[in-house]
């Protein structure tokens, strides 16, 4: 079992914005709308060009996660079940069909391309890792950064989740909920913030599938009063816990 302070915590889903918001839909969740993105406009225009969907989505919540003073010198993960695919489909489609293929459009579909962007907009130069690991993404990049921060104890790590719905190609090879969001966390091994352990184990029964991601379940349970949140997946169990409360 490992443990982490949550200092901070940014989200976006289309028409949820804003702390208030997301405090009303952890108190009485509902499946999110699917499709949105938000308009970025805190990035240069040049940049915004090259942003997917979903890299605005990740973008937006991990610049509405930290200070001015932080953007550069926060250690990130990046974590995201499909990444920018879609998009990926659409080279795929082009090749098929004989027509050309933008270099640009695949330099920007690699699973870290959010992490590349995030370090240009934020003239960030510090430790990154790219996470992609089915239904058990967002648990493994919450794994990745407790790794930054055993490593690393006195610097913050900024974990950023996002994703999109799949295109109709693909999403019917998929059970989960379509839903276009991001969760940002900033982790900390010291300081102020809400104390969470995390522990893993096998998973004895399976769950039902929540309506929404792991990602805003977890969101959910941190702003509320439950002492312990249990995450399934196909064949694991991750707990999270709050420390320190009875």
């Amino acid at each position: 079992m490992v443990s982490a302070l949550v200092r901070r915590w940014c989200a976006w889903a289309p028409g949820i914005e804003g702390d208030e918001p997301w405090r009303a839909w952890a108190a009485r969740p509902h499946a999110l709308e699917p499709l949105g993105h938000p308009e970025a406009r805190f990035l240069p225009a040049m940049l915004r060009r090259r942003c997917t969907p979903l890299t605005k989505i990740m973008l937006s919540v991990a610049f509405g996660c930290c200070a001015a003073e932080e953007l550069g010198a926060v250690r990130t993960v990046f974590a995201s079940r499909h990444g920018s695919i879609n998009e990926s489909i659409g080279l795929l489609e082009s090749i098929a069909a004989e027509a050309r293929v933008s270099a640009a459009t695949f330099s920007h579909t690699v699973h870290n391309a959010q992490a590349g962007l995030f370090s240009i907009a934020a003239q960030n130069r510090m430790a990154s890792s790219s996470i992609a690991a089915m239904e058990d993404t967002f648990p493994c990049g919450f794994l990745e950064a407790l790794t930054h921060l055993e490593r690393d104890p006195a610097s913050q790590v900024l974990l950023v989740m996002g994703d999109v719905p799949l295109a109709a190609t693909f999403a019917p090879l998929i059970d989960e909920a379509p839903a276009s969001y991001g969760l940002a966390l900033m982790l900390a091994a010291s300081g102020e913030g809400e104390s969470v352990s995390l522990h893993l184990a096998p998973l004895a029964n399976q769950r039902d599938t929540q309506p929404w991601p792991p990602a805003l379940e977890f969101l959910r349970w941190l702003l509320g009063r439950e002492q312990r949140l249990d995450l399934d997946t196909p064949s694991r169990r991750w707990t999270f816990e709050r420390v320190g409360q009875a």
